[in-house]
């Protein structure tokens, strides 16, 4: 009895009964019930405003009428063909610019930081502290730095040098000017994002370097260059976006006055000053495009590639 026992085959564990439907509808739904007031909030603030700019971009609503005609791409039309509304477009191009040199001063500095030297805590605060005063403070404080006979010129009669240049005044100055306050302003913000990614690559790779005696070109160039190569991506992305949608600092100081106007401070007057809600509208929905549009052009061009270098 015993060895018959011995030989029957083991007995299988009985299967477990199958959860029941109602179990399986709640267990698909839990996430979903988590997700549910951030979707809401991002339809409720993102895309209902969106669309809404959208539709009045196709009218000559003049923000009171509740009834706006409808135009069709009438009002896209009037922006690239009057030069006075299709020529803000180039004023971005002085920030563009001004948006390279950030970023390359933003990855020298990062790049110096990054290694142990003197007071280097305390350049770091110094090249971040700008981006924490607010906007219309920095935008308050060089509008004394550029007035005539101001700081900017007191400093250059220090050297000799004797301008007497209308900074805020002159066509021809007015956009360098601006710009270079976008550069003082927002060199810190790309300075800790390189200098996070920078911090983030293993430190082995360094000391390995300099037993092969790499010099900092050489380490910048084939270990830090790949290893931030995402954080440079989206540093481009936020240059190009921020240089079309400057507003701040030029609506402070100029007041969008003589060819200081950016796309932005057009867009707002033409609906808060002219009642053309309309055409603001249809400005509001272009600039989103071109910005869609470049981002979908720098992943095309320069890939987000994961860079393993552990």
């Amino acid at each position: 009895m015993i060895d018959s026992m011995a030989d029957a085959p083991p007995r299988r564990p009985a299967a477990a009964p199958p959860a029941p439907v109602r179990a399986r509808v709640l267990r698909a739904l839990t996430p979903w019930a988590y997700l549910l007031p951030a979707i809401a909030l991002l339809v409720a603030f993102t895309y209902v405003p969106v669309g809404s700019v959208v539709g009045y971009s196709f009218t000559d609503w003049d923000g009171l009428d509740p009834d706006p005609a409808f135009v069709g791409v009438d009002n896209y039309a009037q922006l690239f063909t009057r030069p006075e509304l299709f020529g803000v477009f180039f004023v971005s191009l002085y920030y563009l610019a001004a948006a390279a040199v950030q970023i390359c001063l933003a990855l020298y500095f990062a790049f110096i930081l990054s290694f142990k030297i003197r007071l280097r805590n305390l350049f770091k605060g110094i090249l971040f502290f700008p981006y924490l005063i607010n906007g219309v403070a920095v935008s308050f404080v060089f509008l004394y730095f550029f007035r005539p006979h101001g700081t900017l010129d007191s400093v250059l009669a220090m050297f000799g040098a004797h301008p007497e240049k209308l900074w805020l005044g002159d066509p021809d100055l007015v956009n360098w000017s601006l710009s270079g306050v976008s550069v003082w302003r927002f060199t810190g913000l790309t300075f800790v994002l390189f200098l996070g990614a920078i911090q983030a690559i293993p430190g082995e790779l360094y000391e390995a370097a300099e037993l092969d005696g790499a010099g900092r070109w050489h380490i910048f160039r084939h270990i830090v260059a790949p290893g931030i190569r995402p954080i440079i991506s989206l540093s481009v992305i936020l240059a190009v976006s921020g240089s079309l949608s400057v507003f701040e600092i030029p609506f402070v100081m100029t007041g969008g006055a003589g060819e200081s106007k950016t796309f932005v401070i057009q867009t707002v007057k033409l609906a808060f000053q002219f009642n053309k809600f309309g055409l603001a509208s249809a400005a509001a929905v272009v600039l989103l495009l071109i910005v869609l549009l470049v981002t979908w052009l720098q992943r095309r061009l320069v890939p987000d590639e994961r860079t393993d270098l552990t």
